[in-house]
């Protein structure tokens, strides 16, 4: 009997033993998995890479190589795409997977906007076929897991953009074009500015204010689908904080590689409106919005409280940005 109970006893001790090396070491990937990639120097990489594969920088080659750069690293960094991920401990790790989705939203719009304005010399003109694939292969969803998985999708996206840039840089392929043009880029730095409204809007409802509905101001003829208060109540729930914020921080961080890229594919146009220094402006917001978190959780302290509100401050840095952005725009649109 006591053999029995001492042999019950070991096993007990050496499947605890077992569980608690199955968490350390799953926790140990958490850790891994959730580090966010370091920024690169686009210019340099690109250069590198066009040297790698015998090619020509011209006008566009930047900004086309950073977007394959950006949307690679969703993919090789530690842990590879983690959204789709069904086991653990990737099944767990919400705020890597809201960072990538951030990230994500920017490389789908970039996409879009290369597709729609900066290949084209016209309304009327016809689009790349290679950017006409790419483009929808990144609104892919980012939650399947297979049949297909998001990455394979993704990676057709990125072949179809190395193509274009295979043909952009080659001076006997005429076919394929990037058309640094102010309104091109005004068009693009529109969707950003629409999508960091958005974030610094989520972003400061994390302590929940009343606002007054200025949904129809400004147009007296305006209309709505249906009635709305006149004053609102907007509040991030207290389980969508975090993921806001490392959805920002996403966003901020590929938003630093392209607009670096769009200096230098810009860099004339930008001159003669003299918004170069505007554009530099804007860059160094977002660059504050990648400081180290010296904190194990995002706090939420009331505006003025004792406490730190780490998505007030992320807020501020966006809503610099964005207000940034539409002074460039300002700039460009003038003659």
């Amino acid at each position: 009997m006591n053999n029995y109970a001492s042999t019950g006893m070991g096993k007990s001790k050496i499947g605890g033993l077992i569980l608690v090396i199955i968490f350390l070491v799953l926790s140990g990937f958490s850790i891994y998995w959730s580090i966010e990639p370091a920024p690169f120097d686009v210019t340099q990489k690109a250069r590198t890479y066009a040297e790698n594969k015998g090619e020509q920088v011209v006008t566009g080659y930047t900004t086309t190589y950073t977007l394959i750069a950006v949307a690679s690293t969703l993919l090789d960094k530690p842990g590879g795409f983690i959204s789709n991920d069904i086991g653990l401990p990737g099944v767990w790790l919400d705020n890597i997977t809201n960072w990538e989705f951030g990230v994500l939203v920017q490389v789908r719009d970039l996409s879009r906007a290369l597709r729609k304005d900066f290949s084209r010399s016209q309304t009327q003109s016809k689009e790349d076929p290679d950017l006409a694939l790419s483009e929808p292969q990144f609104n892919f969803d980012n939650s399947s897991w297979m049949f297909p998985a998001s990455e394979s999708e993704y990676q057709i996206g990125i072949a179809a953009l190395s193509r274009y840039l295979h043909r952009l840089s080659d001076s006997a392929i005429n076919d394929a074009q990037f058309y640094a043009r102010a309104d091109n880029l005004g068009n693009w730095l529109g969707d950003i500015e629409t999508r960091l409204g958005s974030l610094s809007q989520r972003l400061s409802a994390s302590v929940g204010k009343k606002r007054f509905n200025t949904d129809l101001a400004g147009d007296a003829g305006a209309s709505q689908s249906t009635p709305a208060p006149r004053e609102l109540v907007v509040k991030t729930p207290w389980t969508e904080i975090d993921d806001v914020f490392y959805e920002a921080r996403g966003t901020a961080w590929a938003l630093i590689h392209f607009l670096g890229a769009i200096e230098v594919d810009f860099a004339e146009t930008l001159a003669k409106k003299n918004a170069l220094v505007s554009l530099q402006q804007i860059i160094r917001e977002l660059e504050g919005t990648q400081t180290d978190l010296n904190s194990p959780m995002i706090l939420n302290g009331s505006g003025f409280g004792l406490f730190a509100n780490h998505s007030l401050v992320m807020s501020s840095y966006l809503a610099r940005a964005n207000a940034a952005i539409i002074d460039l725009r300002k700039l460009l649109a003038q003659g």
